[in-house]
């Protein structure tokens, strides 16, 4: 190599130096393009369907290809983004202004701060992975096409609403993620109970959502603006004065905090996220774990300068996060569909998001979003994989498919699955060094400084998370295929219903040697008095015929597709080392404080620095150690009563025989098997509140929709047609006086003579 060549590639690379810096450093300016980026897609594919239908149809699959490549450019720009705030301060940079007149304009633009680039980091990497997923998933779906096109838009939504830097442009993405939610969750519209599903998430997102626009419009009444920066000025002047406690201003901001509410379940608006389960697997992973349930933690989150300097928000905030947090886990002690329980599970820790944020933990309810995030939607494109491999068995029916009362011992067939799978439940209870042992046992620290109450209730909630998780993944993937159980039906009364997970009565027809939790009379709380299964009986577990397709059906689960394993090891991944962002480097001693080196700190930065965030948030070992030695403790006690009441250990349990006997001898067992009924009703039918809205809201609208009706029909219709009918009458009669016939005029002659001497003769 010459010295002309030589100083040429010196060059070369100088340039590219600086046009990588030049990048880095002018990022923010091209931000506004993320959430742009999935809408050629959209186009596309509309432009297609229309120009040439028969190609775009039979080219469908790929379509998956650009969906994916464009939102990973989002990617990328979100990490550089990312990187940007770790190493700054906030930017901020509007686009253009619209004027409606002298005193008031609205201003379109974008605010990246480290609140918006975490979620524009979570939202593309849980997004491209789940439209991996859906690739393999929705392969021989008749509605490709229109999934991604929906999927894409929802993903614009989420990328423009957490963007967005005034409230009328988070209300304007907020609206089209319900819309999306609305139609991914009745994709398959054709089922009446999907169907049902997305008018119920509708119906009752429309609550919150007015509440939000009401919340708005007082705002606006009360600061004059509605911009981000503007209103944290306002409120970082209301501090100093000892804040602001009108009613004006804490009606506004509980009306904020009901749009939240709806959005992200929280009770009592969360009817409606069960039920969504209806919606194909991916949704489930993409809407109920990383986007559109944490929109209403994002809200708060970003609003939270506003919400501090009212106490009695903050309160009710909290307070509303820890009811939450208790119902939902309660609810999943008893679910039987696989989707349901883990529903339930994302309600009861958005509830703890919520609590955190109510007492000003606003590092630790983000830090629990994060790594929330990736671990439930692990576990719930894992349930996918688990529902995959149970159809050719069962059929396509979600009550057979998704029921766990007929999986069992699926760790065989498809390892990866549940390996990835119990990682994500691990998480998930808050076993170290997983994800969310971080960020879980933060919160719970942080509540019990705040209120004894909450710290009780916070800690309760997160032993039965590791129950009741443990007890999902051992219905699943321990022991033995429980699909040989003939007859069934979806009702409950029939013979496989009436075997309760919780433990119930053997009817007669019913297979003892594939019975789960049974008791030979009685009802149990768990598993006990539990028949051993036959040596014969295991040998014919792998291959069997069903009762639920066609005769003579010979089918063994199977391990799903490259292209659904693909995203499950990648969220492993995450599950694995997520957390460990908030694990902090003491940099030595400065004053009497110890400085340190964490990411989760200049990451999770708040846009004014006033929240009160604990003390002990990292500070010194020995408490971190304390507190974490109590959770952990509580998790693993969890995690071995539901391995003792549904794992393999049972049958040790049981050929001692000293459980039945202490029990069989227990002078209380009537008033225990009672206790257990309730608590199983409780939670089967999930705290009755399905059942009270439908009852009062559902039926008294129609009572009241019917009886609207009928005063319309009978009342306001009768009195228009009666003088209608009257009118015409009239007018017939008019009409036939006045055609000049002499009969007539003869006629009402005679008629006014008789009258006149009617009355004079009387």
């Amino acid at each position: 190599m010459n010295r002309k060549q030589f100083y040429r590639k010196i060059e070369v690379k100088i340039e590219v130096k600086i046009a990588i810096s030049f990048l880095m450093e002018h990022t923010y300016q091209y931000a506004w393009v993320i959430p742009l980026l999935p809408l050629p897609v959209i186009m596309s594919m509309g432009f297609g369907l229309i120009l040439i239908p028969t190609a775009t149809k039979n080219l469908r699959r790929i379509w998956a290809f650009p969906s994916v490549l464009l939102l990973s450019i989002a990617m990328v720009f979100s990490v550089q983004l990312s990187i940007q705030q770790i190493n700054g301060s906030s930017i901020y940079q509007y686009l253009w202004s619209w004027t409606v007149n002298n005193d008031f304009s609205l201003e379109f633009g974008y605010l990246i701060d480290p609140l918006t680039s975490i979620m524009l980091i979570l939202i593309t990497t849980v997004g491209i992975l789940v439209l991996i997923y859906s690739d393999g998933y929705m392969s021989h779906d008749e509605g490709y096409l229109r999934f991604f096109v929906y999927i894409s838009f929802f993903n614009t939504s989420m990328l423009g609403l957490v963007t967005s830097s005034n409230l009328i442009q988070i209300y304007f993405f907020w609206e089209l993620v319900g819309m999306c939610s609305y139609l991914l969750i009745g994709f398959w519209f054709t089922r009446p109970i999907a169907a049902s599903a997305c008018q119920k998430a509708f119906v009752t997102n429309r609550v919150g959502d007015f509440g939000l626009l009401l919340g708005i419009l007082g705002f606006f009444w009360i600061t004059g603006s509605l911009e981000f920066r503007d209103l944290f000025k306002i409120a970082n002047n209301w501090i100093p004065n000892n804040g602001v406690n009108s009613l004006l201003t804490t009606l506004c901001a509980f009306l904020l905090f009901l749009g939240a509410v709806a959005k992200s379940a929280q009770f009592p608006l969360h009817v409606w996220l069960p039920d969504a389960m209806e919606g194909p697997t991916p949704i489930s992973a993409l809407i109920h774990a990383a986007t559109m349930v944490a929109a209403g933690i994002f809200l708060l989150a970003r609003l939270l300068p506003l919400f501090i300097s009212l106490p009695l928000i903050m309160s009710f905030i909290s307070l509303v996060g820890t009811i939450t947090l208790f119902l939902g886990a309660t609810l999943a002690l008893a679910q039987r569909d696989i989707k349901r329980s883990l529903a339930y599970s994302t309600m009861s820790q958005l509830g703890y998001m919520m609590l955190a944020l109510g007492i000003g933990s606003y590092q630790a309810a983000l830090f629990h979003l994060i790594t929330h995030a990736y671990s439930k939607a692990l576990l719930f494109l894992g349930s996918g994989s688990v529902i995959h491999s149970m159809e050719p068995l069962v059929g396509y029916s979600p009550d057979k498919s998704q029921n766990m009362v007929l999986m069992g011992g699926l760790r065989k067939y498809i390892p990866i699955t549940r390996t990835t799978f119990l990682w994500g439940t691990l998480s998930l209870c808050g076993i170290p060094p997983l994800a969310c042992f971080w960020s879980k046992d933060e919160i719970l620290s942080n509540s019990w400084l705040y209120s004894p109450f909450f710290g009780i209730i916070a800690s309760f909630t997160a032993g039965l998370t590791a129950f009741y998780m443990f007890r999902i993944y051992l219905l699943t993937f321990d022991g033995y295929l429980r699909v040989h159980f003939q007859n069934y039906s979806s009702t409950k009364e029939s013979s496989l219903y009436s075997i309760s997970l919780w433990g119930k009565r053997i009817p007669k027809g019913v297979n003892r040697d594939f019975v789960l939790s049974t008791t030979k009379s009685g009802v149990s709380f768990f598993s006990q008095n539990i028949p051993k299964i036959q040596g014969n009986t295991r040998n014919r577990i792998g291959s069997f015929t069903t009762s639920f397709g066609a005769k003579n059906t010979f089918a063994y689960p199977h391990e799903t597709g490259n292209t659904m394993l693909f995203p499950l090891l990648i969220l492993l991944l995450f599950t694995l080392f997520i957390g460990f962002i908030g694990i902090s480097f003491d940099n030595g001693g400065i004053g009497n404080g110890i400085a340190e080196l964490t990411i989760l700190s200049k990451w999770l930065t708040p846009s004014i620095n006033f929240t009160q965030e604990s003390s002990n948030s990292f500070v010194n070992s020995y408490e971190f150690i304390t507190n974490a030695i109590s959770s952990v403790s509580l998790a693993i006690f969890g995690l071995f009563i539901a391995y003792i009441f549904y794992g393999s250990a049972y049958s040790f349990f049981q050929n001692l025989d000293l459980i039945n006997s202490f029990y069989k001898g227990n002078p209380k067992k009537e008033f225990l098997d009672q206790v257990k009924k309730n608590i199983y009703s409780w939670s089967y039918n999930r705290g009755y509140i399905d059942i009270f809205y439908t009852r009062v809201f559902t039926l008294g609208i129609r009572g009241l929709t019917e009886l609207t009706e009928f005063f319309d029909k009978g009342v306001i219709d009768g009195i228009t047609n009666g003088v209608g009918l009257a009118s015409f009458c009239i007018g017939e009669e008019i009409k036939y006086v006045g055609g000049g016939r002499i009969s007539s005029y003869l006629f009402f002659f005679l008629c006014y003579v008789s009258v006149f001497l009617f009355f004079f003769l009387s």
